[in-house]
């Protein structure tokens, strides 16, 4: 059974980490005055207190109505499920979403066991494309330097010559987590794939104008300092609002059953891979001293060209694949992509069959593939 917002409700862990990232910053400001190691200690402490909730929240968690069935245990699922979206156990709508489960989990078992090479075995449904397509997704959200902000934003808002750097990040924390709502409404309104171009250009301006600013002007110039932050608050809700929810959402429909869980580890492997390498290196980069870059504020000339790169990607690489629905059929999952309600394909500008469809991965069968725009098809292959 397919949910219209699962593009917001993906949307909405990206959100969950950015109030986690707002309440680190308020309790760092707060501590940070702090004559003692209390200054530290407190902020670490409060980390346990989280990893409590955690734990308590893991133990009344249900087990997974796919697990359930996958061991048959029917009614234990059925219970599971009705926990889940609070209908009764034996409400039709109950039976009929656990018959899909159970149907998608006998059509897994039929393909048999994958593993990771499988992943990027060339085939006509194009698995090596999406994996490669869910690993650098991943790795160019990262490497618009949104974390940049997040880790070192206080040390670079202090050399930059801003009296409360402290302050100025937890602004930047509050714009990331109201602007990442306006990226849950529009992600079913106005497409995946149009959004994360939005993002990518707009980003790219913020952070090669940050940079320009940055090294034209002064630290004791005030004027100059409220334009840079200006740049970085607007670089961020751009950020927010599309490639910080949108590449999660990205990652959760463009895989088949058969190889979701590897290919999708090995996304999210992906993600903390340059996550760790980005937060490593940036000391390097824009410190001043002995085997240091020392390049400061012209830092952002590297991310506004890493921005350039998630532009060009997701142009050439990255199709439409909003409204996803994953089903078995003649031994295969087939993807089928509904397009804007403009029945438009971004990169062409073509009109669609009236049945609002793009083979975004080449899925289709082949009597059908004739009758369906191939851009994206052939746009990911050259």
């Amino acid at each position: 059974m397919y949910d219209h917002n699962s593009g917001a409700v993906v949307s909405g862990y990206q959100w969950a980490i950015t109030i986690g990232l707002l309440l680190a910053g308020v309790v760092n400001n707060a501590t940070k005055d702090k004559p003692t190691e209390a200054s530290w200690r407190i902020p670490i402490a409060l980390q346990f207190a989280w990893a409590f909730i955690l734990t308590v929240g893991m133990i009344l968690l249900p087990e997974s109505p796919r697990w359930l069935i996958m061991k048959e245990r029917d009614e234990d699922a059925a219970r599971a499920l009705s926990r889940l979206i609070s209908l009764p156990p034996d409400h039709p709508e109950i039976r009929a979403e656990l018959e899909e489960i159970r149907v998608a989990f006998q059509h897994e078992k039929r393909l048999g066991e994958s593993s990771y090479l499988d992943c990027f075995r060339a085939s006509d449904n194009k698995i090596r494309l999406r994996t490669l397509t869910g690993i650098f997704i991943q790795a160019w959200q990262q490497l618009t330097g949104i974390n940049f902000i997040f880790y070192y934003g206080t040390v670079f808002f202090k050399n930059s010559g801003i009296r409360d750097p402290f302050l100025i990040t937890i602004a930047t924390n509050i714009i990331n987590v109201f602007m990442t709502l306006p990226g849950m409404w529009g992600v079913e309104r106005f497409g995946r794939r149009r959004l994360l171009l939005v993002g990518a250009a707009g980003m790219c301006i913020c952070e090669f104008l940050v940079a320009i600013v940055g090294v034209t002007i002064s630290t004791s110039n005030t004027a100059g300092q409220k334009v840079l932050i200006a740049f970085v608050c607007i670089y961020i809700a751009f950020f927010a609002s599309t490639w910080g929810p949108i590449a999660w959402v990205i990652t959760s429909e463009i895989f088949p059953l058969d190889v979701r869980a590897k290919a999708m580890s090995l996304s999210v492997a992906s993600n903390w891979l340059w996550n760790f390498a980005i937060g490593y290196a940036t000391p390097y980069l824009v410190n001043k001293g002995p085997d240091s870059a020392g390049l400061e504020v012209k830092v952002f000339f590297i991310w506004g060209s890493t921005c350039a790169g998630c532009l060009l990607f997701t142009y050439f690489c990255v199709p439409e694949v909003g409204f996803t629905f994953l089903f078995p059929g003649n031994q295969e999952t087939y993807v089928f992509s509904l397009s804007l309600d403009q029945g438009i394909i971004p990169r062409t500008g073509r009109s669609l069959v009236p049945e609002h469809h793009s083979n975004a991965f080449g899925l289709l069968p082949s009597s059908a593939r004739t009758r369906w725009p191939r851009a994206f098809s052939r746009r990911c292959t050259h």
